[in-house]
């Protein structure tokens, strides 16, 4: 439910689902009144600490080498023709050498014979081949991969690149509630406020690349598998398949400019009436996007999207739904991290990122919808896929991979992401040549956070 949050925000970003209720649909009407009550939860910030290896440690290590590599050579210096004429010189020598002139003669021998061996190590440790670097498949013509502020994996506090996020005190369960398993999964948009072409093309445009497997790798229809590991009670998986199957606008502001949690089920009501949207309870969801004017109790504040169920007391019936605002004028540098940067982080964080498609509030945007879309998918009442035993304020597979975006992500840090020719920033592909910077989800198989462009 929640945004990519920067590092120790002291406005947490993290979404939640307050005024959320039981964990089957006998008891909806009991979370309706819990609901109404406003109930919310905050997010924890993050900061992260590293170790450093002195100046001294590292000569130490450096010298060893070197010694090493002499010791490994010594059997080649013991046949070289150096040393063979020096045995034939001692033997014709020493039967006229005083003791003293003995003793300089095999400190100069020794002195000599450690001076070819440290050259002939310091030649072969130079003619190594240098280490493979794993890369991403991807024209390095086009782009390169970056890495803001990422310390040294040797100082790192992760001992290994694939378990980004990953504890062992994390336990993510399974409630016994359903997941979004049948195909397609069909979203129902509803544009709330004043909505450009372009905007809409390219929240659009991500939607459609979930399902899209042309698109070239890392893409957005790879990161969606992992949302798809996710099953129910009889094995069936999370969809693949995502569908637009309506959409709705609403320009006029129906409900007025400032919405609640309560009121935006009056919002998807009257949208699924005027758009005679199907009732859709096996497959569908309704995705509620809200303009860069219209505002939302506790947006910017504590949450930049959320997801929950409609009321059948409101709408009519029980569905799932998500709401992402657009924060391109509110709050950027809350819900478009990294696109944007709080004014505390100054000039001490990796600086603001481009956005993959030059729209700062909406590419932010879209990290968010994939987030919710995770979510709702893995847990679209509140009683399939969380951690934690409050189901009023769960942690999903979302809340998990917070600000992760990459390899060696955490603490802080997003990880290792791509930029194209122009500095534009992105970790995945998607249909149409579109290219967008999505946020990790937790991998329940490697009970970690993972992505598609990962380089392990």
């Amino acid at each position: 439910m929640d945004p990519a949050e920067p590092p120790g925000s002291l406005v947490s970003p993290r979404g939640d689902n307050d005024d959320r209720g039981g964990q089957t649909e006998s008891v909806i009407h009991v979370t309706e009144a819990i609901a109404k009550e406003g109930l919310s939860k905050g997010g924890p910030s993050k900061g992260s600490s590293w170790a450093e290896e002195t100046t001294g440690q590292r000569w130490a290590r450096d010298d060893a080498d070197a010694l090493q590599l002499a010791t490994a050579n010594f059997p080649l210096i013991l046949s070289s023709p150096l040393y063979l004429h020096f045995i034939t010189l001692s033997s014709l020598t020493l039967s006229t050498m005083s003791s003293p002139a003995i003793n300089l003669f095999f400190a100069l021998f020794s002195f000599l014979l450690f001076s070819v061996s440290s050259s002939l190590a310091l030649s072969q440790s130079q003619t190594k081949k240098p280490a493979t670097v794993q890369t991403l498949n991807v024209a390095a013509a086009e782009i390169k991969l970056v890495n803001p502020k990422l310390p040294p994996r040797s100082l790192s506090l992760t001992s290994s690149k694939r378990y980004e996020g990953s504890s062992d005190l994390v336990h993510l369960r399974y409630h016994m509630g359903p997941v979004l398993s049948s195909s397609p999964i069909n979203i129902y948009v509803i544009w709330y406020g004043r909505w450009s072409r372009p905007h809409k093309a390219l929240i659009r445009g991500f939607l459609n690349s979930i399902s899209d497997a042309k698109a070239p790798s890392p893409s957005v229809a790879e990161w969606w598998r992992t949302a798809s590991l996710y099953t129910d009670q009889t094995g069936a998986n999370v969809s693949r398949s995502v569908l637009i199957a309506g959409e709705y606008s609403d320009a006029k502001y129906s409900h007025g400019q400032h919405l609640t949690r309560l009121s935006i089920q009056e919002v998807i009501a009257s949208a699924a009436r005027s758009a005679s949207f199907p009732v859709d309870h096996k497959n569908g969801m309704y995705l509620v996007l809200t303009s860069h004017d219209v505002t939302m109790q506790d947006f910017c504040r504590a949450v930049c999207g959320f997801h929950y169920f409609t009321f059948p007391s409101m709408v009519g019936y029980t569905m799932p739904y998500a709401w992402v605002g657009q924060s391109g004028k509110q709050c950027p540098e809350v819900c478009a991290y990294p696109f944007a940067l709080p004014g505390y982080m100054g000039h001490g964080g990796p600086g603001e990122l481009r956005p993959p498609n030059g729209e700062t509030g909406v590419d932010g945007m879209v990290s968010v919808i994939g987030h919710e879309l995770a979510e709702v998918v893995s847990n679209p009442l509140i009683n399939a896929w969380y951690a934690g035993e409050d189901p009023t304020a769960p942690t999903e597979i979302g809340d998990l991979c917070e600000g992760l975006y990459g390899t060696g992500g955490g603490g802080g840090y997003i990880g290792q992401v791509m930029q194209d020719r122009g500095g534009k920033t992105f970790n995945m592909n998607g249909k149409g040549g579109r290219k967008f910077l999505v946020q990790w989800i937790w991998n329940p198989n490697l009970k970690a956070c993972s992505g598609p462009n990962s380089v392990d």
